[in-house]
């Protein structure tokens, strides 16, 4: 152990020497000019523009999204409103009691190879979290700032008709969720000790080999691990940090701030909080969680009530510019650009529905039917983009926010929300500091722990690889809270919608598994019986 927290010491030193360095002659401006050099061509692939006017472009990897997502809503029979009751009741455990008497063997076949079962539950693991920790944990990494900073870039370049279309992106992509999240059980892996191990890697591997596809599926499964991991690192983690601090910062005094200058410090002291965390394993990851993220969404969303019940007199004619905006060449503009382009970049962490991240947290719930885990999942796009990120875009309406040409940066984002709130309740931007920083903590560490699953699939399930890829999490932290991040922002972004390409392939492919996974669940349910 000893050995070990010195090699860790022997890392940060010069990494923190670098970082603070790099702020003040601005060496980090020039690393992230250089990292945009090498990595601008993979950017600019997955962020195409396909031309349909000389005014309107969409980014071609929103079509796989959409169109899955509406597929899904159509082949499962709309799932995402039919089913929204029962996945309350799973959630509140009335449920409970059929996984309680539930067959070992209720998802059926043998993992291909023959040495594990892809069971749901193996050699009575059944699981490490409950269904409350599992849509904790996920809504952890989904609620975050894309609901402050990437609602803001929408609503402001859109205007208030972006909000509908923000909405019906939620709504269907409900359905999305619900389908990986249940592949996402349904073919994890569990390790003797109980720790399980699942995500795209798995369903993509074991579920396509099945098919007769077991080249494809390991290609698409490494793939998604690099991306996983690369999104991890990027989006999950540094401009996470990033972020937390501008606002910090900000909100003590900008330039003039007694933490100008430190952002280093700032990182290092968020790094020894995410590190004490993501050591303890998913467990310990959805402890805290499921303390944390019903706090944050219970104070942001009381905020955004008292600011609009304040302004009681404009909510319907805000709703009439949602409405009547959402069909005006703006709205539209604002809708499809602004927020499932603009704001999507910015609200990847808002939304994730196919891109197969949030699987990985959800296939580590306590149960013996797949479709169960799925149903709670597809709540987590109605609770993060229907309701709070819905809750920010009418606050942004009604204190006449919109500036029609949306924010220079991020960072600007966050900053117009919070402007937002202080027009109405004076101190409300301080609180609101301290939830982005819970928002981006909770984001970290769930992040941390999805990066960590690609990892593992890569490199081993060992301790040595399992603390070595934490080690660089950690110390990734403490940069990105120090460094000038633009083009590595561009680069995580990009990764993050690179994991939706081997996911919707995927997805397709075994939607069918999800059907009879989905009926074995429902007739248990109808049965109350196995």
């Amino acid at each position: 152990m000893k050995k070990y927290l010195l090699s860790i010491f022997a890392l940060l030193l010069p990494l923190l020497n670098f970082a603070k360095e790099a702020q003040e002659i601005g060496i980090d401006q020039k690393i992230d000019q250089a990292f945009g050099d090498a990595t601008g061509w993979f950017v600019q692939f997955i962020f195409y523009q396909i031309p349909f006017t000389d005014e309107i472009s969409v980014y071609w990897v929103l079509f796989p999204l959409i169109i899955g997502a509406t597929y899904f809503t159509i082949y499962f029979k709309f799932i995402n409103f039919r089913g929204f009751l029962t996945s309350i009741n799973i959630v509140r455990g009335k449920y409970d009691e059929i996984d309680d008497h539930g067959s070992l063997v209720a998802a059926g076949d043998s993992t291909p190879g023959g040495d594990i079962k892809e069971t749901i539950a193996v050699e009575d693991h059944e699981g490490e979290v409950s269904h409350f920790q599992a849509l904790t944990a996920a809504l952890s990494a989904t609620v975050g700032l894309g609901n402050i900073a990437g609602v803001a870039i929408a609503v402001s370049i859109g205007g208030a008709g972006a909000t509908f279309w923000m909405i019906v992106a939620g709504l269907l992509g409900m359905a999305s969720k619900f389908v990986e999240c249940t592949l996402g059980v349904k073919y994890r892996d569990i390790g003797a000790d109980g720790t399980v191990y699942g995500g795209p890697m798995y369903y993509l591997t074991k579920g396509l080999k099945a098919k007769g596809l077991d080249g494809l599926g390991k290609v698409l499964a490494a793939l998604f691990a690099i991306f996983v991991i690369g999104g991890s690192f990027g989006g999950g983690n540094m401009f996470q940090v990033n972020q937390a601090f501008q606002l910090v910062e900000n909100i003590t005094g900008g330039e003039e701030s007694f933490v100008h200058g430190y952002g280093w410090a700032f990182g290092l002291v968020m790094s020894i909080l995410v590190g004490i965390v993501i050591i303890g394993g998913i467990k310990k990851i959805a402890k805290v969680t499921d303390k944390i993220v019903p706090f944050m969404v219970v104070i942001y969303v009381a905020a955004s009530l008292f600011v609009i019940i304040a302004n009681i007199s404009m909510v319907g004619d805000a709703f009439g510019q949602i409405f009547t905006g959402a069909f005006s060449p703006e709205g539209v503009a604002g809708g499809a650009i602004g927020v499932l382009i603009q704001g999507f970049r910015r609200a990847a962490f808002s939304n994730e529905a196919g891109i197969g991240s949030s699987s990985i947290a959800h296939s580590a719930v306590k149960t013996k039917y797949a479709a169960s885990e799925g149903m709670v999942a597809l709540l987590e796009p109605f609770i993060d983009t229907v309701v709070v990120c819905t809750m920010t875009a009418l606050v942004l309406i009604i204190t006449g926010s919109l500036t029609g040409t949306g924010p220079a940066n991020d960072a600007e984002a966050i900053l117009l929300t919070s402007s937002a709130f202080g027009s109405v309740i004076s101190w409300f931007p301080y609180v609101l500091t301290v939830a982005v920083v819970l928002f981006a903590f909770s984001t970290m560490i769930s992040w941390s722990y999805y990066g960590f699953q690609g990892w593992a699939y890569l490199f081993g399930r060992s301790k040595k690889m399992e603390y070595t890829y934490k080690v660089i999490f950690c110390i990734f932290v403490i940069i990105g809270a120090a460094a000038s991040l633009g083009s590595v922002i561009g680069f995580s972004d990009a990764m993050i919608f690179a994991m939706m390409v081997p996911n919707m392939v995927g997805l397709v492919i075994l939607a069918p598994k999800v059907k009879e996974e989905l009926k074995k669940y429902m007739d248990a349910i109808k049965n109350k019986k196995v």
